[in-house]
């Protein structure tokens, strides 16, 4: 969140729309200053998703993905609990 907030102009949202998510850490108030908005979506559509794709095409939303083979699922999870990790692990088999 607070990586997000501190990239988003002045007037931008970042949406919260995870069906499960961990605790939003605390952040300094200057980086929700001008007119940032956060906000949450307790329900998505797949037409939701659709159009969201859609829209990242063109934005472009860029990904942070550190893959890890399945075998190394246990050190993924305990990069995880560390916090080392930026975006999404993503096991490969």
């Amino acid at each position: 969140m607070p990586a997000a907030l501190r990239t988003l102009c002045k007037g931008g949202i970042v949406v919260c729309a995870g069906i499960h998510m961990s605790d939003i850490p605390s952040f300094p108030y200057d980086i929700l200053w001008g007119e940032r908005r956060v906000v949450s979506v307790a329900n998505l559509t797949r037409h939701d998703g659709d159009e969201f794709l859609a829209l990242a095409a063109r934005v472009p939303v860029r990904t942070e993905v550190t893959r890890f083979a399945l075998a190394d699922a246990n050190l993924a999870l305990d990069r995880l609990r560390r916090g080392e990790l930026q975006g999404a692990a993503v096991l490969i088999p």
